[in-house]
């Protein structure tokens, strides 16, 4: 019978590693997606937390009225 091959470990990634979107100062809209990208990440969804970082990114950059 062939020796048991050693399992091998696989490296995890972390899935905040890219820098945070910038919410627009002043924004509404902008500062309720990172309250609810804080509250993704708190529960480790990074899925919902990179979707908020789209919106922000996404988000119209003109002048806040």
């Amino acid at each position: 019978m062939a020796a048991a091959r050693p399992r091998r470990e696989i490296p995890q990634r972390n899935p905040f590693e890219r820098a945070d979107a910038e919410p627009m100062p002043g924004c509404d809209v902008c500062a309720a997606l990172v309250e609810q990208r804080a509250e993704y990440r708190r529960l480790r969804c990074a899925s919902g937390a990179s979707d908020c970082d789209i919106e922000i990114r996404q988000h119209p950059r003109g002048v806040v009225a």
